[in-house]
């Protein structure tokens, strides 16, 4: 049986003065159950109004080809700016954003594979590529198109900053349909903005606080946020 509140003046009627809710508390107490207490007693009206944080720094196609069906997704490129560890957690991070989009089907390779196959574990977008890099993983993988992902800018301590750049290439004639390089900083207002919007609407009516704190102590959920802003900037199918 389901349980059921029953908070009415009545019930305190016998209590001494000095106990009985004040008219604040009423306040927060039908705030709480009628509404689950609306975000704007606990986020900034700059998170309600902006500045928002705009990739500005991308280009490509203004739709993308309807022969493209499959992307194969490599290792993400740490370089000097992340360590293996971080690169390789950052791999499925990018992966789901990715898939989220439902742009296309994606598929990802590991970096055993690559290694086996071109004698290094992760290349960048910037690398010069072995001589039929791009098509030997086109017919192993069925794709028409590889995404290339490089960390450039990797803080994992508060304030939290990530930057990627980020290729997707075509196969048979070898073109960049799309590319993006931007930097996102937590220091950043218009990033913590942005942040607490997508919570907001993401969370809904369902949570009483700002449940985005957290994002901004951990450097894998800040990671989630920016390559999500980041496939925003893809072209539409």
């Amino acid at each position: 049986m389901p349980v059921r509140f029953n908070f009415t003046a009545a019930r305190f009627a016998g209590l001494p003065r000095s106990d009985r809710p004040t008219s604040a508390a009423w306040a927060m107490l039908l705030c709480l159950l009628l509404t689950g207490c609306s975000d704007t007693m606990t986020l900034n009206s700059s998170s309600r109004l902006g500045p928002f944080f705009l990739p500005s720094n991308y280009s490509g196609d203004t739709a993308l080809p309807a022969s493209l069906h499959r992307v194969l997704v490599l290792p993400v490129y740490g370089g000097q700016a992340a360590e293996v560890e971080a690169s390789q957690a950052l791999d499925a991070v990018l992966l789901g954003a990715l898939q989220k989009k439902a742009r296309f089907e994606v598929v990802s390779v590991t970096r055993e594979e690559i290694q086996r196959r071109f004698n290094q574990p992760e290349f960048s977008s910037a690398a010069v590529l072995p001589h039929g890099f791009l098509e030997e993983l086109g017919r192993a993988y069925g794709a028409e198109a590889v995404m290339f992902v490089d960390v450039t800018v990797y803080t994992p301590y508060p304030p939290l900053s990530v930057g990627f750049r980020a290729k997707l290439a075509t196969i048979t004639d070898v073109r960049l349909i799309w590319s993006f390089d931007e930097t996102f900083s937590s220091s950043d207002p218009r990033v913590v903005n942005s942040v607490q919007r997508t919570g907001r609407q993401e969370n809904s009516a369902r949570l009483p606080a700002d449940m985005t704190v957290g994002i901004f102590q951990s450097p894998r959920r800040f990671a989630a946020f920016a390559a999500d802003t980041m496939f925003d900037t893809l072209p539409p199918r």
